[in-house]
């Protein structure tokens, strides 16, 4: 379960935009993925992506609907509302697989797929 604390401990700070908060999840070596969007690798280009910046402003609304853990591996079914720079807002569905290394995420991999019309399209 240790590693499904540090997941929730991320998601937190994901919630509040708290970078330390954050960046204390992550191994050095940190892998981020999104799937259709970017890949991005090391603390630093990690850093700079939180925000979501210049697409996305302030923290996005997560909701985790389900989060399981097998070994290293982490998965999660999450929900969430982002506010869009140029006004509206996206809503999503997201799965998402952190792949733990001593407590820590080393590689992030997600699937976002924003949701227009109701709850699944």
């Amino acid at each position: 379960m240790r590693n499904i604390e540090t997941v929730n401990t991320y998601l937190d700070g994901f919630r509040k935009n708290d970078h330390e908060q954050i960046l204390s999840c992550l191994t050095d070596d940190i892998r981020w993925t999104v799937f259709g969007g970017f890949q991005v690798t090391g603390k630093e280009a990690y850093d700079r992506n939180i925000d979501g910046a210049p697409v996305f402003i302030d923290p996005p609304e997560l909701e985790v609907v389900r989060m399981v853990e097998q070994g290293d591996v982490v998965m999660a079914e999450l929900v969430g509302v982002a506010k869009r720079a140029a006004g509206g807002e996206m809503r999503m569905s997201m799965a998402e697989v952190f792949v733990m290394r001593e407590g820590k995420i080393a590689e992030r991999r997600a699937w976002v797929v924003e949701l227009k019309e109701n709850d699944f399209r």
